[in-house]
């Protein structure tokens, strides 16, 4: 039985050499534009955008600003140690969409079913070990009632925060660098405070000198008001920083592309909360008092709420199509309760893509993968010897688990994935964005005709049956292609 099982999986060695060319044809263009849920540009007559990592992309050195700033006050308003100015910002240390338990100060990956990744949970800049991690949780599993609520924030008894901002970036990194120190010195402190400075620090900093570009918005902007589409912007952002950046973006003439342009929208408020008018603002930043009866092209508003804005534009439904990175501030609401077609603008995914296509990620998660099939159908022989053999197979795909969640992030992984589920982030991603993409300029590979259709992807219980989903291995090992399901660590 022994030499069967040596015999099977010499096999599938050379039966995955003989895929990986295959599934190497199939590498995934970065500038694509991927569909959860179908939906036709035809139908879309008005298009709205977040202003933040939407239409304009920001240079890495703001974050590194961001974390000095947040750190030094700290030190000079809140009185923390001045040992932390030894910390420097640390630009791959942590991923979006990762879980921080608030009053265990732990920072940590968490999947679609609410399962802890095991190795992504850090205390710190250190990793907690797996069995100290299962002693606090009582196993891996976080229960709904401390899960972050319906935005990810820590309120009404939930005890973990979830970071979905771009922005929160330096904010998970000070966190850790801040818990870093004084564990180092055996500091007595109290959690809750620490993630309380540093989270009113962050947001409450104005940030102006950064380096400000777009991914071809201009250019965007301008095919879609040369095909008669109307267009709006919601954002949180004051006038001043949205009119810089939009100044060197676009061009001083900016405001004529767009119907209504809304600041400091206060968002996900805004999509709730039926109390707040909208308010007038002149260029130079004054507050009018005159009751708003219509949105004008070429005025600037502030605050309002979606309910009064749809009562104004009558821009309702499915010919609705809005762009934000933040999954639960910008779009979650639109698509639950208004029906409006949402756009994720995700940048990270092509890195990750990039990542995806490399020849040493496609070797492995081809062979991982089909080693996994193995060991699903080889489980049935209990005998020793044979145990001794699936589990020098069990030792192998553990090992190559952990080399694709590296190649990502060393820390973390890859934002889409746990080691074979989707992450908390994806699945929340697949849910409330009908279409995502790395940054607008992939718009301009499409013309405005076009009907973006989900791939079907076989469920558990469904045998592929279409041609790109059955790439099997010997023995009838299921195999899907690259292309389709092959997961990220």
């Amino acid at each position: 039985r022994v030499m069967y099982l040596n015999l099977s999986y010499k096999i599938l060695c050379n039966s995955t050499l003989y895929l990986i060319p295959v599934i190497s044809n199939n590498f995934v263009n970065p500038d694509t534009i991927f569909a959860n849920n179908q939906m036709s540009l035809q139908d879309i007559e008005i298009y709205g955008f977040d202003y933040d990592y939407t239409l304009a992309f920001y240079s890495s050195h703001l974050h590194t600003l961001i974390f000095n700033i947040a750190r030094d006050i700290l030190i000079d308003e809140h009185r923390y140690p001045e040992g932390l100015k030894e910390y420097d910002y640390m630009p791959n240390f942590v991923i979006r969409g990762l879980h921080y338990d608030v009053q265990k100060a732990l920072l940590m990956k968490i999947d679609a079913f609410h399962y802890i990744q095991l190795g992504t949970v850090y205390r710190g800049l250190n990793p907690v070990p797996e069995k100290e991690v299962i002693a606090m949780y009582e196993g891996s599993h976080v229960p709904l009632e401390i899960m972050s609520d319906f935005y990810g924030k820590s309120s009404h008894g939930h005890t973990m925060k979830q970071f979905m901002d771009i922005f929160s970036l330096p904010e998970m990194t000070l966190l850790s660098c801040v818990n870093d120190y004084f564990l180092k010195h055996n500091i007595d402190y109290e959690p809750v405070h620490l993630y309380k400075d540093v989270k009113v620090q962050l947001f409450l900093q104005a940030c102006y000198k950064y380096i400000c570009y777009g991914e071809q918005t201009h250019a965007v902007l301008r095919k879609l008001s040369k095909n008669g589409k109307k267009m709006f912007l919601i954002t949180n952002s004051p006038f001043d920083f949205v009119d810089r950046g939009m100044n060197y973006i676009v061009g001083k003439d900016w405001r004529d592309l767009f119907d209504v342009v809304i600041v400091q929208a206060d968002k996900p408020g805004f999509f709730n909360d039926r109390r707040k008018p909208f308010r007038r603002v002149t260029d130079k930043g004054v507050l009018l008092w005159d009751r708003i009866h219509h949105l004008e092209k070429g005025q600037i508003y502030k605050q309002g709420n979606l309910y009064e804005f749809l009562r104004l534009t009558g821009w309702r439904g499915s010919k609705v199509l809005y762009f934000g990175d933040h999954i639960y501030s910008d779009l979650a609401d639109l698509t639950l309760k208004h029906g409006w077609r949402t756009g994720a603008i995700i940048p990270e995914l092509r890195k990750e893509i990039k990542i995806m296509n490399t020849e040493e990620y496609v070797h492995t998660m081809t062979w991982l993968q089909a080693l996994t099939g193995l060991l699903e159908q080889m489980q049935v022989h209990r005998d020793p010897a044979s145990q001794t053999v699936i589990q020098q197979w069990i030792n192998e795909r553990e090992e190559m688990r952990l080399r694709t969640k590296d190649i990502f992030n060393a820390q973390f992984g890859s934002l889409f994935r746990t080691y074979h589920n989707p992450t908390y982030f994806s699945r929340r991603l697949s849910r409330f964005a009908d279409i995502y993409m790395p940054s607008l300029s992939c718009l301009l590979n499409y013309d405005l005709q076009h009907t973006f259709y989900p791939r079907r992807t076989p469920l558990q219980h469904e045998s592929p049956i279409w041609p790109e989903q059955t790439s099997t291995g010997a023995m009838n090992i299921p195999f899907q292609s690259h292309r389709t399901t092959t997961g990220s660590d």
